[in-house]
């Protein structure tokens, strides 16, 4: 999960200036390029988007069980401790 606390300021006097002066048009309020290569992107998110199918085809019946238990377990202990 990204660390949204650097973004925008904690403190409720200093968050609403920032309101106000995006409002106001006195502050841009575009995200900061993180320098990244949008084709380099593009790829990664290609590659991301077959990763899981490409392991499932190469997992046998056995391992496929055994993984999707391991997730259901972990999906239940999120639910349950929150």
């Amino acid at each position: 999960m990204p660390d949204r606390s650097r973004k925008r300021p904690r403190d409720p006097n200093q968050l609403g200036k920032l309101v106000v002066d995006i409002a106001t048009g006195a502050v841009d309020d575009t995200a900061a390029d993180a320098g990244k290569d949008p084709a380099a992107v593009a790829l990664g998110r290609k590659g991301g988007l077959k990763g899981g199918k490409a392991r499932a085809a190469q997992m046998s019946s056995e391992e496929r069980k055994e993984s999707a238990k391991r997730a259901a377990a972990a999906r239940w202990s999120r639910t349950r401790s929150g």
